[in-house]
């Protein structure tokens, strides 16, 4: 009983997973704000492109 009660309130993995889910958002953040960013960029050349020719 000792043993599954030492089991249950250990914690030491709890840090690494909310490490992981820290990480994992950081990215979607990244990736949503390059991905905005990207088409903005995009837009702004073909822009440019069109007004020199």
């Amino acid at each position: 009983m000792k043993l599954l009660f030492r089991i249950l309130s250990d914690e030491s993995g709890a840090t690494a997973i909310e490490y992981g889910l820290i990480a994992a958002l950081i990215s979607v953040a990244a990736i949503s704000a390059f991905t905005t960013v990207g088409t903005k960029l995009s837009g702004s050349m073909v822009n440019v492109s069109n007004k020199l020719k």
